[in-house]
């Protein structure tokens, strides 16, 4: 195979792979968080070294708010 096959075939892939992403982003937004949340729970339990808890904090989404918020800017106070 040549190497430029091969660089569009990776190419090819990766696009395939980030359009794959961002559709199942915008259409699955809860079981993306969930699966967020399953991926970052173990690397952020005491005793991980400290590179793999900053990689857990990075993966894991942010809080929601409490549930008694209009989903806004979470920052419920007198308007």
């Amino acid at each position: 195979m040549h190497a430029s096959l091969l660089a569009q075939y990776v190419v090819i892939a990766l696009a395939v792979a980030l359009s794959a992403g961002f559709v199942v982003r915008r259409q699955f937004p809860q079981e993306v968080r969930r699966l967020r949340l399953a991926c970052a729970v173990p690397l952020v339990r005491e005793g991980r070294p400290s590179w793999l808890r900053r990689i857990g904090q990075w993966l894991a989404p942010v809080p929601q708010g409490d549930g008694g918020s209009c989903g806004g800017c979470n920052g419920c106070g007198p308007g």
